[in-house]
């Protein structure tokens, strides 16, 4: 939830941010920052510019092995049929898992409906906030064959992702109230944390665009960690920072050329260890934990990469697997397209598969009933019209857990 304040905006994180309220004594002299008292009477952070050099011999194996994974997913992409149609679940639960971060209850399954048809179904709660994280993804990727990554395409990326839902602040612009984090409704004198006052806002940002453009020589996976960090110490915006901040990091690595396709999302990781998550972050800010917080990261790169390789192996073998299914029974050279095109969008009704597949709602409803009886899909509601129906292995594969190396088993 958000909560707005005559004097100033919270952002609150229902489970990110417990713990004791801010202290200048838990601010050391290596803190990258100097502490300001503001009109409010507390002490805000102001964070320095970010450094130019970085020692890496600390990070050496770790910033190695998960370049060596980055690779490997990349490569696995390159095996699959449609790469590109597989980034559109991928992103999916990207989406979800950040969102949850923020407090959100959406489901990739809620989501997946939703989008199948949004007319028909009772919006569940907060799912627009997830779908607009989705449009937000979509619209930076093609934008940055346009532009750079930028201010510009920040401010964009968040208008987006505010976009008709509950509590949001202003939309696409830059504070201009002072903010803070905390939990529940406390006042900023218990925050946890409080970011700069917003008229040095300008000065802040402008280094951090610089620090994105400048020829530093720094690998773009230890730059990743670093501009996440800033950016949401900075907390730019009245809400959606975290969400912000998390897309940026898939953004920078794609903009950088380290990803081919957009298959590593790490907010999976960061919602599994969301506590370690925001002290990693606020421990940067309270004694220059750089190292600490670079390490967390690269760990989370080399996990989510890892996970990521092995779900696209079993959604390749997966969509063999069906293949050989539909072999056997099948009078429609319409029924493996509609198969592949269920591992773009797992959730479908008939007229959204008619329209696709460019055939007549008769048709389409054969071809569903199809699936149905060979078990590769199953009604999702109860309507009684526009059903939904789902591929439930497709969304396991996406979703599940993975154990042991197996491809649909329970996982990590």
């Amino acid at each position: 939830m958000r909560y707005f304040h005559k004097a100033g905006i919270r952002e609150t994180n229902p489970s990110g941010t417990r713990g004791a309220p801010l202290r200048a004594e838990d601010f050391t002299k290596e803190a990258p920052g100097r502490l300001l008292r503001i009109a409010e009477g507390v002490e805000a952070f102001v964070p320095d510019p970010l450094p130019r050099r970085l020692p890496v011999e600390g990070h050496i194996d770790l910033l190695l092995e998960a370049s060596w994974r980055l690779g490997e997913l990349s490569g696995v992409g390159t095996t699959l049929v449609s790469p590109w149609l597989l980034v559109r679940p991928f992103l999916r639960r990207e989406a979800v898992a950040s969102s949850r971060i923020e407090g959100t209850r959406t489901s990739l399954g809620d989501l997946f409906a939703y989008e199948a048809a949004p007319a028909e179904d009772a919006e569940p709660p907060d799912v627009r906030e997830v779908h607009n994280y989705v449009r937000a993804h979509d619209h930076a990727v093609a934008r940055l064959g346009q532009i750079p990554l930028c201010l510009r395409l920040v401010r964009e990326i968040h208008g987006i992702l505010l976009e008709e839902v509950r509590g949001a602040g202003p939309r696409g612009d830059f504070r201009r109230i002072q903010n803070w984090i905390g939990a529940g409704d406390r006042p900023i004198e218990e925050a946890r944390f409080v970011p700069a006052p917003p008229d040095l806002l300008p000065d802040l940002l402008a280094d951090l665009e610089r620090f994105l453009h400048e020829d530093h020589g720094m690998h773009p996976l230890l730059m990743a960690p670093l501009v996440h960090y800033q950016f949401e110490t900075i907390h730019p915006f009245a809400d959606g920072n975290g969400r912000v901040g998390r897309l940026l990091l898939t953004l920078l690595l794609r903009a950088k050329g380290l990803l081919t396709f957009p298959l590593l999302y790490l907010s999976a990781y960061f919602e599994a260890r969301r506590e370690e998550y925001y002290d990693r972050l606020l421990a940067v800010s309270r004694s220059g934990a750089f190292g600490e917080w670079i390490d967390f990261f690269l760990r989370g790169v080399i996990a989510q990469a890892a996970d990521a390789t092995r779900r696209l192996a079993a959604i390749r073998d997966l969509r063999d697997e069906y293949h050989r299914t539909i072999e056997t029974v099948r009078s429609s050279a319409l029924l493996p397209r509609l198969v592949d095109l269920l591992f773009e969008t797992p959730a479908i009704t008939v007229p959204r598969a008619a329209e696709r597949l460019g055939i007549t709602w008769p048709g389409a409803n054969g071809l569903v009933k199809r699936l149905i009886r060979l078990g590769i899909l199953e009604e999702m509601t109860s309507r009684k019209r526009n059903r939904v129906y789902i591929a439930r292995g497709i969304l396991d594969a996406i979703e599940r857990p993975l154990g042991n190396g197996t491809a649909r088993g329970p996982t990590a």
